[in-house]
């Protein structure tokens, strides 16, 4: 009996234990060994009292408008929920800001799966947390100006990369923002959902955030759907640099693929492609080099290799980008050609300026045999002869002997000159500058050919645009300018023509801080990018809304649309409101109610 007594109570004291170390798991994290890359650092002068702030570390939902400064106390209430509304297949974002006046160790946040009353779930496979790091960046000054080169601008540091980290250490006296995202399946039920996201630091749990999202009654469609005619210009060479890998090898393939991914989740539709080498006599940190070989043979003939050309088309066509293929160029900048002279056993440097006879000599043969290859890959209706920024002269002279040899090749131009009229029907693909427009008359005939019809911003704009100094809600914004001024789509010249040191200093050459790149190494997104596909997919939704009002004859429908037109008209404007991120919650609830 005494035995048996003995035995129970061993039992209770051991059941007790277990749900002390059970209730305990829930408050702690195992520690990991948080190895990451160093940030840049520049001297600051700090401007407020982190002495006032408590002991510990401090948590509170921020806002996605807002970079925080690193070492500045973030001026914002502590709050711990989240509460949004979403549409099946929408990608979601929220920020987290932390800060002490203590160093920290072992920080991590944990995201619980989503559910709802009814017991629906979203996975947390769904969500990403993802720590922002600090970049080196400047003010904008006088945009493209050698000053960026000389330092003679401001420099400071800007939180913009999104790091696919598991844990962070905090230094005394600053701030660190936490990128939240969700991505909404398509499938989803209509119902509200709630997550947890625990916040740990040292293994110890500190924080609970609670997340609120109202999934809509309305789907947005799978991103390879989107009729946002993106042309965001990809740079492989860049990739095989960062990778320290020889390019084209297949280590080079598996390095471009995480990269490229994000591009085609973000709706791209168009593949840059080269032609020939340094189609812009080397404007980036990786110059371009030539995806086709050209051979001159001793006896004269001419002889092309397409291998990368066709390994790298099909590549970004397997990850969905299947609409447009860009051939950069036959007006490169400087008229300079390069081919493998057979008989010196040599690269060829060549001056060929349109219109020569030497610029006819190198050409000709050239499109004739690679028409007769694009039509062996099925790819002739889908591929464009893209130029950049080139001059009047030089665009009728290369049009006269395009249209010769290669007849049924499209066109694609970025016309900084303001001279698409001279060509009206050989732009398949035209791409003006934000300080310009496109007449209505030709808006309309463009739109009835179906040729496509874009916008771009570059280093000379400061508004809207999408550096690291930029306020984030500028790159959202594009999506939303887009559809008020009635372009097809959006161009921006570098996806990812990386920097040398782009994880510490986004300036590069005379460009504003970011222009060279919109992402970074190893397949980290940024504040920038996640906010240019939010303004993608909003534009998506307003073309939906926009066609579901149309339809509408009732005098409520005539009302709704006549009020959402008045609002996306508020949009239309090229000089920065100020209350542009007023601006865009307006228009979201608009589209969400």
């Amino acid at each position: 009996m005494l035995q048996t007594v003995k035995q129970t109570t061993q039992k209770a004291i051991f059941s007790l234990l277990a749900i002390f170390i059970l209730a305990s798991c829930t408050q702690q994290s195992t520690q990991k060994h948080c190895s990451n890359y160093e940030e840049a650092i520049l001297p600051v002068a700090v401007t407020t009292d982190w002495s006032a702030v408590p002991t510990g570390l401090q948590a509170s939902m921020g806002s996605i408008d807002k970079r925080y400064v690193q070492h500045e106390v973030p001026k914002v209430p502590q709050i711990t929920n989240w509460n949004e509304s979403a549409w099946k297949g929408e990608r979601m974002s929220a920020q987290i800001i932390l800060w002490s006046k203590d160093s920290v160790s072992n920080i991590e946040l944990k995201i619980s799966d989503l559910t709802s009353e009814s017991g629906e779930t979203i996975s947390a496979d769904n969500t990403q947390v993802r720590f922002v790091r600090y970049v080196i960046s400047s003010e904008f000054g006088n945009g493209c100006d050698k000053k960026h080169l000389s330092g003679d601008y401001a420099q400071l540091l800007s939180a913009d990369v999104l790091d696919n980290i598991q844990c962070m250490n905090m230094k005394a006296e600053t701030v660190r923002p936490v990128w939240i995202t969700i991505e909404v399946p398509s499938d989803a039920m209509a119902e509200t959902y709630i997550a947890n996201l625990e916040l740990f630091a040292n293994g110890k749990k500190k924080q609970t955030f609670t997340l609120n999202l109202n999934v809509l009654d309305k789907t947005l469609p799978h991103y390879t759907e989107w009729a946002f005619h993106l042309d965001l210009w990809q740079n492989p060479y860049a990739e095989a640099r960062i990778k320290g890998v020889e390019p084209w090898s297949e280590a080079h393939w598996e390095a471009l693929k995480p990269t490229m991914q994000m591009l085609a989740k973000a709706g791209q539709k168009v593949i840059t492609t080269t032609l020939n080498k340094r189609p812009w006599n080397g404007q980036t940190e990786d110059a371009f080099d030539s995806m086709i070989e050209w051979k001159k043979k001793t006896d004269g003939t001419w002889e092309y290799d397409y291998t990368v050309f066709d390994n790298w088309v099909e590549f970004m066509m397997d990850l969905g980008i299947t609409k447009q293929i860009n051939c950069y160029s036959m007006v490169p900048w400087g008229n300079i050609l390069f081919y493998f002279d057979e008989a010196t056993n040599e690269e060829v440097k060549v001056s060929a300026a349109p219109g020569t006879k030497e610029y006819e000599e190198l050409w000709k043969p050239f499109l004739t045999d690679f028409m007769v290859h694009l039509k062996s890959k099925g790819w002739e209706n889908k591929t464009l002869i893209a130029m950049d920024e080139r001059k009047p002269e030089d665009m009728k002279a290369m049009l006269s002997l395009l249209e010769e040899t290669a007849p049924s090749l499209g066109v694609a131009l970025a016309d900084n000159k303001k001279s698409y009229k001279l060509y009206p029907d050989q732009l398949v693909d035209l791409c003006v500058r934000q300080d310009a427009t496109v007449d209505k008359e030709d808006r309309i005939y463009r739109a009835e050919k179906n040729y496509v019809t874009t916008w771009y911003v570059c280093c000379s704009e400061i508004f809207p645009n999408t550096h690291t100094f930029s306020p984030p809600a500028e790159a959202a914004y594009i999506g939303w300018y887009t559809m008020a001024g009635d372009f097809d789509g959006f161009l921006r010249w570098a996806y990812n023509s990386y920097s040398k040191d782009a994880l510490q200093d986004s300036r590069f050459s005379t460009w504003p801080a970011g222009e060279a790149f919109l992402v970074y190494p190893n397949s980290r997104s940024s504040i920038r990018f996640e906010r240019l596909m939010e303004g993608i997919q909003d534009a998506e939704k307003i073309r939906i809304v926009r066609a579901e009002l149309e339809q509408d004859n009732s005098e409520e429908g005539k009302e709704k649309l006549n009020e959402f037109n008045q609002m996306l008209e508020t949009f239309n404007v090229m000089v920065k409101p100020e209350n542009i991120e007023a601006m865009l919650a307006k228009g979201k609830k608009f589209l969400n109610n």
